[in-house]
């Protein structure tokens, strides 16, 4: 993050494993200021999670329905949250 290079940290929200709260308290550990709210992000009419983008360019994403290994419950939700991350765009809204 010091060096200008993006972060997304992403966890699915029926994760057993790894929580979201448990993600969601180590992103908040480095205590850094939130650039865009959470807001949901969205597959055409259907919310795929919700997202929170902080400074130093780290977002943190939930995939809605997914557990620990996200693509292989969520694949066409894992692929877009994936896809517009590498193309350096905000997650569909």
């Amino acid at each position: 993050m010091a060096n200008d290079i993006r972060v997304l940290v992403y966890s699915g929200d029926v994760d057993a494993r790894v929580p979201v709260t448990s993600s969601r308290y180590s992103v908040n550990q480095l205590k850094l200021f939130v650039k865009t709210q959470w807001q949901p992000w969205f597959i055409k009419t259907e919310v795929g999670g919700y997202s929170v983008v902080y400074d130093g360019n780290l977002t943190f994403a939930t995939v809605r329905g997914a557990g620990h290994e996200v693509p292989s419950y969520q694949a066409l939700r894992a692929f877009v949250l994936v896809k517009f991350f590498l193309e350096g765009k905000p997650l569909p809204s």
